[in-house]
């Protein structure tokens, strides 16, 4: 796949008017108190550029223990909304909720369990497959001595490859396979459907070189096997990539942590890309999330409920 980033006056001015009207929230924690993240913030936008924290920045959800850190909520067929996040080394946070404001079910999914070595769970995420009516719930793990051909590529002796398992209701899971290994140390998977294709969009974690960026791959299936990656979409020290389409259009938002804002790219054919990061408007200390639709009802009752 080739990507290629438009960056004309011309152009950038044209994207500006290209997405469509809706309802859409952003989920995303704040570090300005804790490393560990806060608790779950809400935003919504009706255009995809500019959002505005709900409640001035009120907190939806805060576990019990752990760290909060990379929420990811996804909306399954019976319209739960499914929340999972960075919690513990080898354990990732999951609750659930049909209105995104009473939350139930929270627990900690061992889903490394098995990897006695194994030193994390980042940012796991969730997709639904369709054709076997399962949820895949995807992370990246660093496991010591695995894929010694890039063990020194990365900060403080991580090296991470993407890993997987499957449920159909969130109380049993299928045993931990590897999903992805692109030949480098990598984090911060975001799956995708697009016509017959299923898109990755993925963070390079080498930092031996400095490559810290995001690219994309494709695949017949959300299980693979994943193309070669496509050429960077955004520049260095980017990660957390999240992708919405409105209308005809995908925008993929991306956390510029290094410079503590968001950057946004957009495209028509997910291979030509326009920046519209100076358009885009983020509550303040946003950090790694993710971007939704939902429905107007759902978003009215955020907007309407008390404090």
């Amino acid at each position: 796949m080739v990507c290629a980033l438009l960056w004309s006056p011309l152009a950038l001015a044209a994207a500006k008017s290209i997405p469509e009207s809706g309802s859409y929230l952003f989920a995303y924690f704040s570090a300005s108190r804790s490393s560990k993240g806060d608790g779950l913030h809400l935003a919504f936008s009706n255009d995809g550029l500019n959002w505005k924290e709900i409640k001035r920045g009120k907190i939806y959800f805060k576990p019990r223990q752990g760290m909060f850190r990379d929420p990811f909520i996804l909306q399954g067929p019976d319209q739960t909304f499914h929340l999972t996040w960075t919690s513990a080394e080898k354990e990732i946070g999951y609750a659930n909720s049909r209105t995104l404001l009473a939350w139930q079910d929270e627990k900690y999914l061992p889903v490394m369990a098995n990897e006695a070595l194994a030193r994390n769970c980042w940012a796991p995420e969730i997709f639904y497959i369709e054709e076997k009516k399962l949820f895949m719930v995807y992370w990246s793990t660093t496991i010591p001595g695995r894929f010694p051909e890039t063990g020194n590529s990365g900060d403080n002796g991580l090296n991470h490859r993407l890993y997987y398992t499957t449920t159909a209701e969130f109380n049993s899971f299928s045993p931990t396979k590897l999903l992805l290994d692109p030949g480098f140390n990598c984090i911060d998977a975001d799956i995708v459907k697009a016509g017959e294709n299923y898109i990755m969009f993925l963070k390079n974690e080498t930092a031996k070189p400095v490559k810290k960026f995001v690219a994309t791959l494709t695949a017949p299936s959300p299980e693979g096997p994943f193309s070669h990656p496509s050429e960077p979409l955004t520049p260095a020290w980017s990660e957390g990539p999240s992708a919405l389409k409105i209308g005809s259009q995908w925008l993929v938002y991306f956390d510029r942590y290094a410079k503590k804002r968001y950057g946004v790219v957009v495209s028509e054919d997910l291979e030509r890309w326009q920046d519209l990061s100076d358009s885009l408007k983020m509550p303040r200390g946003a950090r790694h999330g993710c971007a939704f639709p939902v429905s107007r009802e759902i978003l009215d009752r955020l907007k309407s409920t008390a404090p």
